[in-house]
């Protein structure tokens, strides 16, 4: 897109809302979002529906939502309404990652953030947990072609808390869980050890580790910043199962949507937006519904952990002191 102006050097590298800087200094809970969700995931007007809803819903439970996304070339922790409705409306935006920060910011665009960017902003701005829907991963054929999210090694040094549904289901769940491994991310199931494969519940995959709670999750987030370990961790929070796909029906969609891409000649960045889409249409929208309610499951349980870090980080200071 045109006819933004340039960032400057009077410009901020990066701009964190007051309400989000105060909450932050003052130890109250902080759930990121990702912008990618509403820019690029879901179509208008459901897109900019579901962003507001996902603020008041964090409102709700007395957490503070800092939606993330870049705003005239300004990479923005705590997009205002306005902002967000503005990138929500605009067609053609970049689909930003963390290698395009610095090109879009220079170039004074609009984007919206990844999962990868996204974590790296939020820790900037020290929020500890970031809700999105799906995660990026290792694609299938990666061995020849070599491609992979960049989420994996943006979360390998980046410590934050990403609750998610596992990673789409368009991609290789067993070679993304392996490169989990290989990079030292703990992968955490929420009451489950049945890694969730985004539209359904059980992937097939089986993970070593559930907790039980949010408080149990903030016990790793805490005991991992203790470590001073450098990785995300992530939360693996499975769609309820009701409100799932069928997964009988999964593998055909799957296997029309990597055909007509095939087909077509479509690699790349432009996969996954095209995969999604096809598997929307193949479903007739329930794609979209189960989409939405991932989403809506993993707000709520990251305002859960955030206010149960909180009120862990409440209870240290208050022990330090004597209180």
């Amino acid at each position: 897109m045109t006819g933004l102006p340039a960032s400057t050097a009077s410009t901020p590298a990066i701009r964190i809302s007051e309400e989000v800087a105060q909450a932050v200094a003052d130890g109250r809970p902080v759930v990121a979002l990702e912008s990618t969700i509403f820019t690029h995931g879901l179509p208008r007007p459901r897109n900019l529906t579901v962003a507001l809803e996902a603020e008041k819903q964090l409102r709700g439970a007395g957490v503070v939502p800092a939606t993330i996304g870049v705003h005239a070339g300004v990479p923005t922790v705590g997009l205002s309404t306005d902002q967000i409705t503005e990138l929500a409306a605009t067609d053609g935006l970049d689909k930003v990652s963390l290698r395009d920060l610095p090109v879009v910011a220079a170039l004074g665009r609009h984007g919206g953030t990844t999962v990868a960017a996204t974590a790296f902003l939020a820790h900037r701005a020290g929020v500890r947990v970031f809700s999105t829907g799906g995660l990026g991963g290792v694609h299938f054929g990666a061995s020849e072609s070599f491609d992979e999210s960049a989420d994996l090694t943006t979360l390998a040094t980046t410590p934050v808390t990403v609750i998610s549904a596992g990673v789409k289901s368009i991609l290789d769940i067993r070679a993304t869980l392996e490169r989990f491994e290989t990079l030292n991310i703990p992968v955490i199931g929420y009451r489950t050890t049945k890694y969730p494969g985004f539209y359904v519940t059980d992937s097939g995959h089986e993970i070593n580790f559930a907790v039980q709670s949010p408080e149990e999750a903030a016990g790793i987030i805490d005991a991992r910043d203790r470590l001073d370990l450098p990785q995300a961790v992530l939360i693996a929070n499975p769609v309820d199962p009701a409100k799932q796909l069928p997964p009988e029906e999964l593998d055909g969609i799957l296997a029309r949507a990597w055909a007509e891409a095939e087909r077509r000649g479509i690699t790349g960045n432009a996969s996954t937006p095209f995969l999604l889409d096809h598997i929307q249409r193949d479903t007739d929208g329930r794609s979209l519904e189960v989409n939405v309610e991932v989403y809506r499951g993993n707000v709520r349980l990251g305002g859960e952990i955030a206010t149960a870090l909180a009120a862990r980080a409440g209870g240290s200071a208050a022990a330090s002191t004597g209180a």
